[in-house]
């Protein structure tokens, strides 16, 4: 079964488009990240300049496919879910700029003996989100498959929350040469990371939710 009616070519696109772009947001904050972690400050400002671009660009088309949708493109008993998945990954876009602008204002100090384990962190939380995309795409497309393709949303999460908590435990058990207050603020660091996969996991359980009503 299809959300769609037969006249919804330009909100399939709108909403294609719209999924690239956080597609593309993700890959910033993956590489953005990283760069900071590795000291590269001057990369780091472009990608933050990046995100600020796409988050413009996914807040103009969501508000173009919530309009799309009111012209009947999408069918009735559907639009609400589909607005409420809109929302969620556009809130992991939101999660991506605050996330990036917190290490941009507060300037963290984060200490070489974590820098190898820190970019792991990014690379999961950054997976998490990457992962939910396609299961997006499919609900739109095979709504049957997108259970499965859950799977690895859900791993990612997983895996994010275990080395945020290795992370926190050699900070705070091992490393005696920095302050309470470096750790504290480490600790803060570290949970905008994590966001970004926790918005993920919230966006699967809507998705599994919906993809639900479409196949029974």
């Amino acid at each position: 079964m299809s959300v769609f009616n037969r006249n919804s070519k330009r909100t399939i696109v709108k909403i294609d488009e719209f999924i690239d772009t956080i597609d593309l947001g993700i890959l910033v904050f993956r590489e953005g990240i990283r760069s900071y972690i590795k000291g590269d400050l001057e990369a780091f400002s472009t990608h933050l300049n990046k995100v600020d671009q796409l988050e413009a660009i996914a807040d103009r088309l969501q508000r173009e496919i919530e309009n799309e949708m009111i012209t009947y493109s999408i069918l009735p008993q559907h639009r609400e879910d589909v607005v409420k998945l809109i929302e969620e990954l556009d809130e992991i876009m939101d999660g991506i700029k605050s996330s990036m602008y917190e290490f941009d204002i507060e300037i963290p100090e984060i200490p070489a003996s974590l820098h190898e384990i820190m970019i792991n962190l990014n690379e999961a939380s950054a997976n998490a989100a990457e992962e939910l995309l396609p299961a997006v795409r499919a609900y739109f497309r095979a709504p049957h498959t997108v259970r499965e393709k859950l799977l690895k949303v859900y791993y990612f999460e997983s895996e994010t929350d275990k080395i945020a908590y290795r992370i926190k435990r050699k900070i705070f058990h091992e490393m005696h040469d920095i302050d309470l207050a470096h750790k504290a603020h480490m600790r803060y660091i570290i949970h905008h990371i994590e966001k970004i996969s926790d918005l993920a996991q919230t966006g699967a359980d809507l998705l599994s939710a919906m993809s639900v009503k479409l196949i029974i």
